[in-house]
Parts: C-alpha cells; structure tokens; sequence
C-alpha cells in the first residue's frame, strides 16, 4: 500500500489573485470537489500583512492540502498527499484558469508505506 503525493510550483500568476483568499479558497474547494476528498475542519487561512501572500492548509481524512503563495514573485506552491492513490488533478489548465497561471510544474511522488514499491 503506498500513498500519492503532488509537489506543485505555479508562476507567472496574477498577484492579485494570489493576495486573494477567495480565490485561493476556490482553489481547495475544486480540488476537494474533484478528487473527492473529505476536510476533517474548514482550511485554515493566513493572510502575511501588506502586499504579501497567503498560507492555506487543509486538513483531510486522506492526509492534507497546502498552499503558499508569493505574490511578489507570481507564484503558488502547492502540496497535496494523499494516503491512498488518487487520479491526477488538471493542475496545468486549473491553475491557468484561476490563477492565470503562464507555467506549472507537477511532480508525483509515491509515498510507500512498507518500504521499496
């Protein structure tokens, strides 16, 4: 049995959605929706004061969702493991839709849970 990882780095994005809670809070809710994942509590959400970004994390029953975003660099990292495999989300062209996004980098890890896969 092994678990999914998905390490994510969007750039180019809009900095004013990445200052958006909003709209990083319908970020998690599509991927919530999508992969079918089940928050034990609402995502916590931190605003950094000024023109800085936002941390949001997720805590699921399959593990967690995060994000950190950077506006003054046009940036989003986001993380999702999940303790059971899941398909592959859309990244590229969600994170082009909400967050205009001009590049995304997706990187899957399998994360065994008896050791070598």
């Amino acid at each position: 049995m092994s678990g999914c990882e998905w390490v994510v780095e969007a750039h180019g994005c809009d900095a004013e959605s990445l200052r958006d809670r909003a709209r990083l809070a319908q970020l998690f809710d599509h991927l919530i929706a999508d992969l079918d994942l089940h928050p034990v509590e609402p995502p916590v959400w931190h605003q950094f004061p000024g023109p800085a970004g936002i941390t949001g994390m997720a805590l699921l029953a399959e593990s967690h969702l995060a994000c950190h975003s950077f506006p003054e660099y046009g940036s989003l990292c986001l993380n999702l493991f999940c303790c059971r495999p899941r398909p592959r989300w859309d990244y590229e062209s969600r994170l082009r839709e909400l967050l205009g996004a001009e590049t995304v980098t997706v990187r899957h890890i399998t994360r065994p849970y008896g050791g070598a896969v």
